[in-house]
């Protein structure tokens, strides 16, 4: 008895050994992390905060863009960002809800959502590529707001497909149950009972989604935004400025790249400032429908 209470203790040391370990390794990753995200988050708000200006946030760029502000790029960005999640948003919703709900498991179903996260890992450089051949030259759009959302948003798809089908499947099966022995059809189950308890898992999506479209430079630089364009955009047809393109031209392609190293730290902070504030809002949306859901 005691060497098997000795053996017992022995095991029971190990597993809290482990589970320290384990939870210290954790701990540290999410530390450096932080730490990580602070420490750029300093170095350009210290580089570019003398920049920001009413005149920086509400003017054009002037004098080969070594003067003036960033006002068509701040509505570059949003306007793009927003179309390119309306094409993903509806696109990948309806795409999850068919494989989790209505496709039949088996060997061509793993393929698809093989493809699909294959497809988050493509490039976006390659989106780009693909967008400039087939909406730009193919489908005649041109460089436009409308062929850079397009393409943003075929780049996202994968993401609010994966988030979705992922919420999708939280939803306990019971809830299914309860509804269809209740009467309901299977697309009012769909409709009523599953995507509104999934919503909060679905704008995960979203909010990921207008993350990476916010930031890319590859894509939009093939096909929507221009170097420089002193007119706000007039529609989906009109060409635009973009923050993240700006800083790429201020920091490699400008006339004084030296003397506009303080524009571009503060062009990084208003794009930073901005995706933190247009995932804020969806956040705080996604808490509200939690807390509905709760009730």
């Amino acid at each position: 008895m005691t060497d098997t209470a000795e053996a017992i203790n022995k095991i029971q040391k190990k597993k809290r050994f482990l589970q320290h370990l384990f939870y210290f390794l954790f701990r540290s990753a999410a530390f450096i992390n932080f730490m990580a995200l602070a420490i750029i988050i300093y170095f350009i708000l210290s580089n570019g905060w003398n920049a920001i200006t009413w005149e920086f946030l509400t003017k054009p760029p002037t004098d080969s863009m070594t003067k003036g502000g960033i006002l068509p790029c701040i509505i570059g960005t949003v306007y793009l960002s927003l179309c390119s999640i309306f094409v993903a948003f509806p696109i990948g919703v309806f795409s999850a809800v068919y494989l989790n709900e209505y496709a039949t498991q088996g060997k061509i179903l793993r393929i698809i959502r093989l493809c699909i996260s294959n497809l988050a890992g493509v490039p976006s450089v390659v989106y780009g590529l693909f967008g400039l051949a087939f909406f730009v030259i193919y489908l005649k759009m041109g460089v436009s707001i409308l062929a850079g959302a397009l393409t943003l948003g075929i780049m996202t798809l994968p993401v609010v497909i994966g988030s979705t089908e992922e919420a999708l499947k939280a939803v306990p099966d019971t809830y299914r149950e309860a509804s269809l022995g209740l009467g309901a059809t299977k697309l009012q189950t769909i409709l009523r009972v599953v995507l509104p308890t999934a919503a909060p898992g679905i704008l995960t999506g979203a909010i990921l989604g207008i993350s990476r479209a916010a930031g890319e430079t590859a894509p939009v630089m093939f096909t929507a935004a221009v170097f420089f364009s002193p007119k706000l955009p007039s529609g989906i047809f009109s060409e635009i400025m973009v923050l993240p393109y700006h800083i790429y031209v201020l920091a490699t392609a400008g006339t004084e790249i030296e003397a506009t190293r303080h524009l571009q730290y503060g062009t990084a902070l208003v794009l930073i400032t901005l995706v933190l504030g247009m995932n804020l809002i969806a956040i705080i949306y996604r808490t509200k429908l939690r807390k509905k859901s709760k009730i």
